[in-house]
């Protein structure tokens, strides 16, 4: 529109062109001394001139000339004065209209602010707003994953020993690097809730994670409480920023260095050597208890069983004895005389049962006092093993003879012994 206008006008505004700022009547005239005009700068006053002229051709004026003789004046028609400024007001207004127009991409969210106060907020796509000084706008990355760094910036080498050194229950320090990654859930409480968003984020990850270590001992935020302190930092800084309505949705914490600090490095691996040298030595005897104690334990309970068992033996046996002797008594009630014989000879079997037998011939007078009739009988049955096959009448002679022997022996001591049984039963008789 505004190129439109000074295309009526007539004005040429552009340094390369040769006639700039001439006087387009004058070109060809020669001044009143009979010289052309020089090509040096441009007359300024013949400009304005030119301008007033045309300008007043444009809004109308009647005179068509100027208000002077010179072309100096002014004097446009008020009516057409009217039209072009409210054209060029038209012009204007379009343009102003135009720049409140703008682009929201996919991911993003538009916050609108009318004054400066959050007015609503808009989705994706082509929006319009007030322009300015009316209304304005911010574009937020709602879909983008952002992170904060605590205790290092950028490498875990570049540490940072304010934010990294924390005390922990036990009265020790250890050095965590951790990083953050969040979300936005509301664009406007990003922008209006609080002053510097990220700055926020890394204090509140700074102060939740010292309360979460403050809580447990070293060793379990070295070793095995990793995951568990991420997790606790995570849900009580979702719980810090909710009651800040910032706007954030915490998605992970990341551990991404713990450890005593390097000036106790040396000393804290000392010390855990030692720990673990006492764990293995506990754990070696706790394997030679469970090898040895097993086993005194089966020890005992044999001993017991093996004593109760001789308990009941001797138990059962004394019981058994007892009541033999009550059936004996029994019957020695009934007849004294067969019961005593009849235990003699019980006794006097079980004794040469379990003796070696030596007999003596002291009625005929030999000189044969000692005879050892189970070495004799032994001998000779270990001569008679290899002469078996031959059949020689030589090799049981002697045991024929022994055997012979002892039968007249035991036939000749019989009488007698059954006689003084006899007696002496008699005698207890009588008694």
């Amino acid at each position: 529109m505004l190129g439109t206008l000074f295309k009526k006008l007539g004005l040429k505004f552009s340094l390369n062109d040769p006639q700039w700022g001439r006087n387009s009547q004058n070109d060809n005239k020669q001044n009143n001394d009979g010289k052309k005009p020089n090509s040096g700068p441009p007359d300024l006053d013949k400009l304005w001139q030119d301008f007033n002229q045309r300008l007043t051709r444009l809004l109308g004026n009647k005179s068509g000339g100027g208000g002077d003789s010179n072309g100096g004046g002014f004097n446009p028609d008020m009516k057409g004065a009217g039209v072009g400024i409210g054209a060029i007001a038209a012009v204007v207004a379009l343009l102003w209209l135009a720049s409140g127009f703008f682009t929201v991409q996919e991911g993003q969210t538009g916050v609108v602010m009318t004054f400066g106060k959050y007015s609503h907020s808009t989705t994706p796509g082509f929006n319009w707003r007030w322009p300015y000084p009316i209304q304005g706008h911010e574009i937020v990355n709602v879909s983008q994953v952002r992170t904060v760094e605590v205790g290092y910036r950028a490498n875990a080498k570049n540490k940072q020993p304010k934010e990294a050194l924390m005390l922990t229950d036990d009265e020790n320090i250890i050095d965590i690097q951790f990083a953050v990654q969040y979300t936005l859930k509301s664009a406007s409480d990003w922008i209006f809730n609080v002053r510097d968003p990220e700055e926020t984020v890394r204090q509140v990850a700074e102060t939740s994670i010292r309360e979460i270590v403050g809580k447990n001992k070293m060793d379990f935020v070295l070793y095995e409480g990793r995951e568990k302190v991420a997790l606790d930092t995570s849900q009580l800084m979702q719980q810090i920023l909710d009651r800040y309505q910032a706007g954030v949705q915490i998605t992970n914490v990341t551990m991404q260095g713990v450890q005593p600090p390097e000036q106790v490095q040396a000393a804290f691996d000392d010390a855990v050597k030692a720990g673990q040298d006492r764990e293995r030595q506990k754990n070696e005897g706790q394997a030679y208890a469970n090898d040895v104690i097993p086993k005194a334990r089966g020890a005992a309970s044999r001993l017991l069983q093996e004593a109760e068992a001789y308990s009941a033996r001797v138990t059962a046996n004394a019981e058994g004895d007892a009541s033999r002797f009550k059936q004996v008594l029994t019957e020695y009630q009934k007849a004294p005389a067969v019961t005593r014989d009849r235990m003699y000879l019980d006794t006097m079997q079980q004794i040469f049962a379990n003796t070696t037998k030596v007999m003596v011939d002291a009625k005929s007078g030999s000189n044969l006092l000692y005879l050892p009739l189970d070495k004799l009988i032994a001998q000779s049955a270990a001569n008679a093993v290899p002469g078996a096959g031959s059949g020689g009448p030589a090799s049981g002679a002697a045991p024929s003879m022994m055997k012979d022997g002892a039968s007249t022996i035991e036939s000749r001591q019989q009488p007698d012994d059954r006689s003084r049984d006899s007696r002496d039963s008699r005698d207890r008789e009588g008694r």
